[in-house]
């Protein structure tokens, strides 16, 4: 089902964005941008001073001044799922789960045979007899996934679900995101770039409650016209299939055909689609390939210099090099020159995509 949403919160918010059916949108921004503002009015937490939201055709709300339509958040066929758990301390973890289904009217051992489904899903049926305070945050907050999910719901919206988590948790959520998402409209707040390459199929920057930045995700992380985007395209990003040893670059860039050796998720499976990831200031810049025989050295053609964070950037097409000033003028770098991108398989990260 589509949604449309246009709203504007007085000083907070003024955007209009849609989420097609099956489509994944990654609302990114910097603080105050107006990113849970526009998920609070999706999910009906925050009534607009005007504007419209139709979900399917159904129409959510409208506020014009003549009409003032407003569908109560729990009829709305939205789902929230915060940065925190926000699970119900009273009632165990299967009874959590099953509390949206039963609010919609199924029966106690119906609600509780669809929670078991989700908590399976999920990977947490083995949980379900705790109660919430005997859960870590990762576990919690698989939970809360799978109670959003058993309110079947036509919208998902994520505002930022792993915050909150260790960087051990974190990305065994975000892989069972990317499984459960497959497939479902939803939107996600997010301020990491992993989340939106490995979620989303599309990016809507926000900056000041105003859209200034929405497209396909390669595209926007590839050629930012914002500012927060282009902050967010520090990291290097290569996409191919995973191999034993890291990446096999796919397409018909320079870098194309390329086997990039990195440090795999856990999750990357070899054969699968996959991206490598590595942040310019761990690239190395030579004018002829290094001796030793680096794991990891891509002949390329410089596209652009320009000043960056007090340092010199080197573009060559997507991939980026930071070097300093000194050491750009000791090689007489310019646009055209053909160029050696080395970097340490150490400093590579490779995440099933």
């Amino acid at each position: 089902m589509t949604f449309r949403m246009v709203a504007r919160v007085r000083g907070r918010l003024d955007a209009e964005f849609t989420v097609a059916p099956g489509e994944t949108v990654a609302i990114l921004g910097p603080n105050g941008s107006g990113k849970s503002t526009l998920l609070a009015a999706a999910a009906g937490l925050v009534k607009p001073d005007a504007g419209s939201a139709s979900l399917g055709g159904r129409v959510l709300f409208e506020r014009d001044g003549g009409r003032q339509d407003w569908v109560p958040p729990h009829r709305r066929g939205v789902a929230l799922l915060a940065q925190e758990a926000l699970l119900f301390p009273h009632l165990s973890v299967l009874d959590n789960v099953a509390f949206a289904p039963r609010s919609a009217g199924e029966a106690k051992a119906k609600s509780r045979e669809t929670a078991r489904r989700w908590l399976s899903d999920v990977g947490a049926l083995d949980l379900a007899g705790r109660r919430p305070g005997q859960l870590s945050g990762g576990q919690a907050q698989r939970v809360a996934v799978a109670r959003a999910l058993a309110a079947d719901p036509e919208l998902l919206l994520l505002d930022e679900p792993m915050a909150a988590l260790d960087i051990h948790a974190a990305p065994h959520l975000r892989r069972l995101l990317k499984r459960v998402l497959a497939g479902r409209s939803a939107v996600i707040v997010t301020h990491d770039v992993l989340d939106a390459l490995m979620l989303a199929d599309r990016i809507v920057v926000l900056e000041k409650g105003r859209i200034v930045e929405e497209g396909p995700v390669r595209e926007v992380l590839a050629r930012p016209r914002s500012a927060f985007a282009a902050g967010l395209a520090g990291l290097n990003l290569l996409s191919g299939t995973v191999t034993a040893e890291g990446l096999l670059v796919s397409g018909a860039g320079a870098a194309g055909g390329q086997a990039v050796s990195g440090t795999p998720d856990g999750e990357a499976l070899a054969g699968e689609p996959g991206v490598a990831a590595f942040p310019p200031s761990a690239v190395s810049v030579f004018l002829e390939r290094p001796h030793g025989s680096p794991r990891n050295c891509l002949p390329l053609v410089i596209s652009e210099l320009e000043p960056h964070a007090g340092g010199i950037r080197v573009r060559a097409g997507e991939l980026a090099a930071d070097i300093t000033p000194a050491a750009s003028a000791e090689l007489g770098l310019e646009p055209g020159m053909q160029v050696f991108f080395v970097v340490k398989s150490a400093e590579v990260q490779v995440y099933g995509a």
